[in-house]
């Protein structure tokens, strides 16, 4: 028996070791089933290699009791994961793309994008509520929600009601609406609901004409910035808006460009700094480069009918509130 236990013991130590790749993440449950949904799909792609996960806590899991836009710091959520990067601490960093700065420090890249899930906002309901929307809520009902984008939009869409900053990870604003009577409902990503399994908390899914969503990198908590994009018959039709914080003041519009994938297209677009992290294999690069183009149209018309002077007024407002 002990012989056997030795030689056994003896090939393994002269086996080679599997390279073993840091994966950094937050510590919340949600960014957990982010996190170990890209390292299945790596250990899909590099069965050679070995995954371990670091999981901390960022400047924006630990302040709880203010608003995002009023904590004064950049990179709330990803600062210590940055750290801990640039110390080799880790190999790699997952995150969800509109946590990330909008410029990324020094010798920093997006190495892949994994496909969006539902971008679109939920409505999730006070029990008292359910079978209730946001229209049908009671007359000054409080509504939870940490995103200046949506309160900015959904104040401007339905004014009998009150938005309030809520924080915490989302197992907390759930545990907020339903044991307070704060609130009559708060405002959560879909994609996350769905992702924790809790689809049956979603009471309302906020149609574009509502509430558009994030860019895929906001410029920040004190930005009421958002999109909406469609593809038909060849064409990328691209909607984009800013909100003073109240919903009073928006300048919103709509673009297009034509968008032709040839059919089993498997190229990709040829190395480009600006395309790193969103280039597709099915994708060529014409179409990425008309889609980026449109985007900067875009944002140069809102910018030309006003948009930056919503957006300053936005920010001083909310530095002195």
């Amino acid at each position: 028996m002990s012989g056997n236990g030795d030689a056994a013991a003896t090939a393994e130590e002269n086996s080679p070791k599997m390279r073993v790749i840091r994966v950094g993440t937050r510590k919340s449950q949600l960014a957990r089933i982010q996190t170990d949904s890209v390292v299945a799909t790596l250990k899909a792609l590099y069965p050679s290699l070995q995954f371990e996960i670091i999981a901390m806590s960022t400047t924006g899991d630990k302040i709880l009791d203010t608003a995002l836009s009023k904590i004064g710091e950049k990179s709330l959520f990803t600062k210590e994961l940055e750290h801990a990067l640039e110390k080799n601490e880790v190999d790699l960093v997952v995150h969800s793309l509109k946590d990330l700065p909008t410029v990324l420090p020094p010798g920093f890249t997006i190495g892949a994008i994994c496909k969006r899930e539902n971008p679109h906002d939920a409505v999730v309901f006070h029990p008292k509520f359910v079978g209730k929307t946001l229209e049908t809520l009671p007359e000054k009902s409080v509504v939870g929600t940490s995103s200046l984008r949506r309160a900015a939009q959904l104040q401007r869409k339905f004014s009998h009601l009150e938005f309030r900053s809520i924080r915490g990870n989302l197992n907390t604003r759930l545990r907020k609406l339903d044991e307070q009577q704060e609130f009559s409902a708060i405002i959560l990503a879909t994609a996350g609901l769905q992702r924790m399994g809790w689809h049956n908390r979603v009471g309302q899914i906020l149609h574009p004409e509502e509430c558009m969503y994030a860019v895929g990198q906001e410029g920040g908590c004190s930005v009421p910035v958002a999109v909406h994009t469609a593809m038909k018959d060849g064409q990328l039709y691209l909607t984009g808006g800013v909100w003073s914080l109240d919903g009073s003041d928006s300048i919103q519009d709509t673009m297009q460009a034509t968008i032709h994938v040839p059919a089993q297209h498997e190229d990709g677009p040829e190395d480009d700094p600006q395309l790193v992290g969103i280039t597709a294999r099915n994708i060529p690069r014409g179409p990425q480069l008309a889609a980026q183009n449109l985007g900067i149209s875009l944002a140069n018309l809102l910018l030309s009918k006003g948009a930056k002077n919503i957006l300053d007024v936005a920010r001083q407002l909310n530095d002195t509130h």
